[in-house]
C-alpha cells in the first residue's frame, strides 16, 4: 500500500523538474514582465509547482494500463452516490481500534484526497495571487476534469476506463482546495507578489544574470518559432495533402523553419521599437549609445553581432544543398557562437559581445534619460535633426 502511494511521488519530481526546465523560458518572461524583476523564491515557487502539476498526473492517471489491460478485465463503474466513502469507512473498519481505523485504506483514500489537493489552495491563493472564491472553484473544476479523464479512459487514449470515476474523490479535493485555501496566507506569507507587483516599473541594476537569461529567452523564442513551422509544415503535408512525410526533407524540417526563425526573432525586434531583443525586453533590457540616437542600422548591426550571428548560421548549417563538411561546420560554429557570447557575458560584464562591439551599453528600459522615452529614428530622421 505505502509504495503504490509513494512512487508517484518520485515520479512527480523527476518529471516536475524536467518540466520547469522545459518552461523555463517563458516563467523568466511572466515573472519578469509581471513582477518587475526575477524573484528566486517566486522562481522556486514555481519549480514546486511544476513538481506538484505532475504528481496529479501521477497519482490520478498512472501506472498505464498494459496494451491487453481492457481486454482482461473489467471496467471500473463510475459513483455518483456522494458521501458513499462514509459507508465503505463504517463497514471496513467494524470492530477496529481507532489506531487501526485511522491506519485503514477506506480511511487514508479520504484524507490523500483532501491532501492532494491543499497545494492548490496554497499555490492559485497565494503563488499566482487569485481571490478565495476562484481558487475554491478552480480546485473543483480540475478535480471535475480528473474524474472525467479517469472515467473516459483518459479520453479513450487507454481504450478503456480504468480508473473510477468517484464524486467523492471531488468532494474531497474542493475540501483540500477550501483547507489551502484558508492556510495559504500563514503557510505561504513568505512568498512575494502584491508587494513586487506594486514597484514593477521601478529601474533595476543590470546584471549578468538578466543577460544571460534574456539570452535564453531569445536561443528559446527562436527555437520554438522553427519548432513551430516545422510542425505545422509536417501537419499540413501528412493531413492537409494526405502525402507520406519524406524521410528527409531539409527545406520543410530545417531550413525553411530557421529562415522564419531568423526574421521573426531577430530582425523585426531589432527593426522595431528600441532595437532590444524579444529576451531583452522580456528583462527590461534596451541597448543605448553615447550620442542617445537609437537608428534602426545601429540596432540591426548590434542584433546580428548576437542572436543573428547564431540564426544565419543556422541558416547555413540547414541548406540542403549544401556540402556536408561545409553544414557541419556551420552547425559547429552554432554552438560556439552562444558559448563565446555566454562566456562574453559572465565574465566581461553585461554588455557582452554584441554591446561592446558596436559601442552601445546596455540599460533597464525603465530608466529614461532625461525623462524622455528613447524612440528609434530612422538615419534620414538622424541627419535632419
Amino acid at each position: 500500500m505505502i509504495d503504490a502511494w509513494t512512487w508517484p511521488a518520485y515520479v512527480a519530481v523527476l518529471f516536475g523538474a524536467v518540466t520547469f526546465v522545459v518552461f523555463f523560458a517563458p516563467i523568466v518572461v511572466i515573472e519578469s514582465r509581471t513582477y518587475g524583476r526575477l524573484s528566486p523564491v517566486r522562481l522556486a515557487g514555481a519549480a514546486l509547482f511544476a513538481v506538484y502539476g505532475m504528481a496529479l498526473v501521477a497519482y490520478t492517471l498512472l501506472p498505464w494500463p498494459e496494451p491487453d489491460w481492457c481486454d482482461v478485465h473489467e471496467s471500473p463503474s463510475a459513483q455518483w452516490r456522494p458521501f458513499h466513502s462514509l459507508d465503505d469507512i463504517l463497514t471496513d473498519t467494524a470492530g477496529l481500534s481507532l489506531l487501526a481505523r485511522l491506519e485503514s485504506a477506506a480511511v487514508l483514500q479520504v484524507v490523500f484526497n483532501v491532501v492532494l489537493f491543499v497545494p492548490w489552495g496554497l499555490f492559485v491563493r497565494r503563488f499566482f495571487g487569485r481571490g478565495a472564491g476562484l481558487t475554491v472553484l478552480s480546485g473543483a473544476a480540475v478535480s471535475v476534469l480528473v474524474e472525467i479523464t479517469q472515467g473516459t479512459g483518459v479520453f479513450g487514449l487507454a481504450g478503456c476506463a480504468y480508473r473510477v470515476a468517484d464524486i467523492d474523490d471531488v468532494l474531497a479535493n474542493t475540501a483540500g482546495a477550501v483547507i489551502g485555501t484558508l492556510l495559504a496566507p500563514v503557510l505561504l506569507r513568505w512568498m512575494p507578489g502584491r508587494e513586487l507587483r506594486r514597484t514593477r516599473r521601478l529601474p533595476r541594476p543590470v546584471t549578468r544574470t538578466r543577460r544571460l537569461l534574456g539570452m535564453v529567452v531569445d536561443l528559446a523564442a527562436y527555437a520554438a518559432v522553427a519548432a513551430v513551422v516545422a510542425t505545422a509544415y509536417r501537419a499540413y503535408v501528412y493531413y492537409g495533402r494526405g502525402d507520406e512525410l519524406p524521410a528527409a526533407d531539409g527545406w520543410g524540417s530545417h531550413a525553411v523553419p530557421s529562415m522564419v526563425a531568423f526574421v521573426l526573432v531577430v530582425l523585426v525586434p531589432a527593426l522595431y521599437g528600441p532595437g532590444a531583443s524579444l529576451g531583452q525586453r522580456a528583462l527590461w533590457l534596451v541597448p543605448r549609445w553615447p550620442d542617445g540616437a537609437a537608428l534602426r542600422r545601429r540596432a540591426l548591426v548590434r542584433a546580428l553581432c548576437g542572436l543573428g550571428l547564431y540564426g544565419v548560421l543556422d541558416v547555413v548549417s540547414a541548406l540542403p544543398r549544401l556540402a556536408g563538411d561545409t553544414a557541419s561546420a556551420a552547425e559547429s560554429l552554432t554552438n560556439l557562437v552562444i558559448v563565446v557570447s555566454g562566456l562574453a557575458v559572465l565574465f566581461g560584464g553585461p554588455r557582452g559581445l554584441s554591446f561592446r562591439l558596436t559601442g552601445a551599453d546596455v540599460a533597464d528600459a525603465r530608466e529614461r534619460p532625461d525623462g524622455d522615452r528613447l524612440e528609434l529614428r530612422s538615419p534620414d530622421d538622424a541627419e535632419r535633426s
